[in-house]
């Protein structure tokens, strides 16, 4: 895991986080058929690892900051189901995510700063473990309403949730990312886990259905206090929702945010989503830069937001005009004089 001073370094001295963007879509384009996979991305650390780690490289090359493995839908009991691996396998596949990253971070530090290593402590990205939700696994839809926590006790949801998150802390993710959680409870589970790993940090970003709800219809603000008891959490937030969501989610909440906690926020790119027919609807004009991703980020920024990034339908080029628009350069900056 980074040390503490590294996140803190990188959260307050120079701006923004940039996170990358639709890790599932960006492969998508490069023609891997991915939708309705039970295993989604997480197939391609089985099949085509390498189509996985050029993936992290674009973003890399966009300038990402943060960049998450891809392990949303990754789980020991869904790739010996899927895959019909052993138990073993399945560990060592989620722990392949993160090794994958971190030699996308290595390659990218190497071709832009040849001179300097990644041990030399020159500044480079980070490592997010991905943790998506439950209902991922389930694969029935409910990963956007949070239904199934309703038949679940926190106990049981940290019990799902252990095993992966103890194969990504094993394999030195720098920190985690726990993604698109739209229960209040299966948050409240993640974090009362968390620190079972106490030399661990970790974002929530939470699924929401409007301006002041979880997917679940519990209230983003009861979210944001529950968030606040903990000492691992480096932000709170939301992610893959229309952008228009974000102001008023992270205004309903502006005064409970403790000092040391900060927002994380990545969208999508607004459109809408269906298990038949995928992503379709409203399309964003995504390729300019009056898009309502880099529109609105800067009121994020103002708002607190220190990492910010996109999720679905987000690509390695909407990366770069974001990094630019917050903060003017196309490369994550050297510590280089």
């Amino acid at each position: 895991m980074a040390s503490s001073p590294r996140i803190r370094h990188y959260l307050y001295d120079d701006g923004p986080l940039i996170l990358d963007g639709g890790l599932a879509t960006e492969l998508e384009t490069q023609g891997f058929h991915l939708q309705g996979d039970p295993l989604w991305s997480a197939r391609l650390l089985h099949t085509n690892p390498q189509a996985i780690r050029d993936a992290h490289g674009r973003f890399l090359l966009s300038g990402a900051d943060v960049i998450s493995t891809a392990t949303y839908q990754a789980s020991v009991e869904g790739f010996i189901r899927h895959l019909h691996v052993s138990s073993e396998c399945a560990k060592d596949l989620i722990m392949s995510a993160v090794q994958l990253a971190k030699e996308a971070v290595k390659s990218f530090v190497s071709e832009t700063h040849p001179s300097t290593s990644v041990q030399s402590g020159q500044r480079c990205p980070l490592v997010a473990g991905s943790v998506g939700p439950y209902g991922a696994f389930l694969h029935n839809g409910s990963e956007y309403t949070g239904d199934y926590a309703e038949q679940m006790s926190v106990q049981e949801l940290k019990a799902w949730h252990r095993p992966q998150i103890e194969c990504l802390a094993a394999a030195g993710a720098d920190l985690l990312a726990f993604e698109t959680i739209p229960s209040i409870k299966e948050a409240e589970a993640l974090v009362e886990l968390l620190r079972e790993f106490p030399n661990t940090k970790a974002w929530l970003a939470l699924s929401c259905k409007d301006v002041r709800s979880l997917s679940d219809g519990s209230p983003f603000a009861d979210a944001v206090q529950m968030a606040n008891r903990s000492q691992q959490l480096i932000a709170v937030g939301v992610n893959c929702c229309p952008p228009q969501l974000v102001e008023p989610l992270l205004e309903s909440a502006r005064c409970l945010l403790r000092p040391e906690i900060s927002w994380v926020v990545y969208p999508n790119s607004g459109e809408d989503w269906d298990s038949e027919q995928g992503w379709h609807g409203a399309e964003t004009e995504m390729e300019t830069e009056s898009s309502p991703l880099i529109e609105m980020s800067r009121t994020w920024m103002k708002q607190g937001a220190a990492l910010i990034g996109g999720c679905c339908r987000i690509s390695p080029a909407h990366i770069a005009k974001l990094r630019h628009h917050l903060k003017g350069t196309c490369e994550p900056p050297s510590s280089e004089p």
